[in-house]
């Protein structure tokens, strides 16, 4: 991403990858939405999760969604070398420019 500020909270970047997310998909209607969590109504599929055509994101519900992911470690948010614990927690991308987001999903028979 672009234009992003030196400091930003965890809450904010996270906000504004979903941002920038929706935004996408809402412009080139893909078949399917590869964001960081899932549409309320949408189906997982192996490469994202299939919403209904024609159907438009709205990227607050979505952003809203992934804070409450992240809450229930649904993803893990890595900055440099070390985990982000809090959304309130500021990150210096100056000097951490490296920021990963790392969805988990739980192993299927072990």
């Amino acid at each position: 991403m672009t234009g992003l500020p030196e400091r930003i909270s965890a809450r904010e970047l996270v906000r504004l990858r979903v941002r920038e997310e929706v935004a996408r998909f809402n412009a080139d209607q893909a078949e399917a939405f590869r964001g960081l969590v899932r549409p309320t109504d949408a189906e997982a599929t192996l490469n994202g999760y299939r919403v209904g055509r024609g159907r438009r994101l709205d990227w607050e519900r979505q952003a809203d969604a992934a804070c409450d992911a992240f809450a229930r470690n649904g993803f893990v948010l890595l900055v440099g070398d070390r985990q982000v614990e809090d959304l309130d927690e500021e990150i210096d991308l100056l000097a951490d420019p490296e920021v990963a987001f790392v969805r988990l999903v739980p192993l299927v028979g072990g």
